[in-house]
């Protein structure tokens, strides 16, 4: 696993002030006209200007890069860092940092990558990023008026070998294993809530292959009282499923899913199901930390048994089903979009179906003028799994079993506007 806290060459620069002859009282009157207005709050138009997009700790890289201004709005930045992150099948995260020059640094552009490993901690990961900001800003401080200022070392550790880079041999043959669980409680005079999860989660990811299986029990149990009378809600969840993917080419991959479960609330006793898949990227998957648009197809079998009759007089089935799913993502300077389309259906009988549109948007419309909305909203025509007879109060309040319907829909809007002064390096935390 490679760890970039140890890699064998480091880069530092510093930002040093300029130093000036101690004048005569005379000369220094004469200076000050010139030098006040220049430090005068407003006046800072010859630093530059840095914005900086990111889903990190921004007050950190705000606090610890001093030696420029850090603005809110985009347009007033002479360089755009835009960083995008993902989470890596080591547990860890890929930072990908996308510079864009703006004004005399037009058409500079370039990219750089830090990835972080689930040891390290917080301030280990800011830390490795900060580190990684700075390398990527001195690609336009070199072109500017700070050249002569910059004091650039390499440190290289002794017996470290600089004759070129060394391929590692990744630790466990790239499996990683998780195991976690948790328990809640919580209590009133009436009321009693008590949970507990139980999960494992291994998984093998390389260019060519992502081997990836979940597994994890749940139990919830819900008591409250009221007149003497006492009502108990338990809800069981148990799940393993497993899948294998492989990539064929830069747009294509294949794979198999399948999975046992069992859950109280959807009246499945015990279900288990084998799917063969397939997908297309239009774009790259190289740039799918910027753009997607993805096709994916499921074509498969699965086997359910009921704790009740269902509302179709089954207490046990074989089923055939598909799937067409069609994902589009983009995370651009301008702002993000994520939606998801997906079509489902039984085969031995279409009318029995599923629609699901899910659609986030966050963009940038106008400077401070940004816009957020959510929409989700769901056809539902395959509930077979409904118990028969009628569904009781009690059931609905404590929410023990699922509830027939032909759709779910919500939506969210959220709009804001920014203004006033565009430039603030200050970080204060207080109170």
């Amino acid at each position: 696993m490679h760890d970039n806290r140890t890699a064998e060459t480091t880069h530092i620069f510093k930002i040093f002030g300029r130093a000036y002859p101690k004048p005569n009282f005379l000369i220094a009157l004469l200076c000050l006209a010139f030098v006040i207005p220049s430090v005068l709050p407003g006046q800072s138009q010859d630093r530059l200007k840095l914005f900086i997009d990111c889903n990190c700790d921004r007050n950190y890289l705000v606090q610890e890069i001093t030696y420029l201004d850090h603005v809110r709005d985009q347009g007033q930045a002479n360089i755009q860092l835009f960083i995008f992150d993902i989470w890596t099948g080591a547990g860890g995260r890929s930072f990908t940092l996308n510079f864009k020059g703006q004004g005399a640094f037009e058409g500079l552009e370039h990219e750089l990558k830090f990835e972080s490993n689930p040891n390290m901690t917080n301030s280990e990961v800011r830390d490795g990023l900060l580190k990684t900001v700075n390398q990527g800003l001195l690609h336009y401080l070199i072109n500017s008026e700070l050249a002569s200022h910059i004091d650039f070392s390499v440190n290289v550790p002794d017996g470290a070998d600089t004759s070129g880079a060394v391929e590692e041999e990744a630790p466990w043959d790239y499996w990683i294993f998780e195991v976690a669980g948790n328990g809640r409680l919580y209590k009133e005079s009436t009321r009693e809530e008590f949970s507990v999860d139980l999960g494992v989660d291994i998984d093998r990811v390389t260019d060519a292959w992502r081997v990836r299986i979940d597994g994890q029990i749940s139990h919830a149990e819900n008591q409250f009282e009221s007149d003497d009378e006492i009502l108990v809600s338990v809800r069981k969840w148990k799940f393993l499923s497993g899948s294998i993917v492989k990539s064929i080419t830069d747009h294509w991959s294949t794979g198999v899913f399948s999975g046992i479960r069992q859950s109280t609330f959807n009246n499945i006793a015990q279900a288990y199901s084998f799917h063969p898949a397939v997908e297309y990227n239009i774009f790259p998957y190289e740039e799918v930390l910027r753009r997607e648009i993805t096709f994916a197809y499921r074509i498969g079998f699965q086997h359910q048994q009921y704790f009740e009759r269902t509302v179709f007089g089954q207490i046990e089935e074989n089923l055939l089903n598909h799937s067409l799913d069609i994902q589009l993502r983009f995370r651009q300077p301008w702002g993000d979009i994520f939606t998801t389309l997906q079509a489902s259906s039984f085969l031995h009988d279409m009318s029995k179906n599923r629609v699901e549109f899910d659609n986030w948007i966050a963009v940038r419309l106008y400077e401070g003028l940004a816009l957020r909305l959510s929409a989700n909203f769901d056809l539902v025509s395959d509930q077979i799994n409904l118990p028969q007879g009628d569904t009781s109060v009690e059931d609905i309040l404590l929410q023990q079993r699922q509830i027939a319907t032909d759709f779910a829909a919500s939506t969210g809007l959220g709009l804001s506007y920014t203004f006033g002064s565009t430039l603030n390096n200050i970080v204060n935390t207080r109170l």
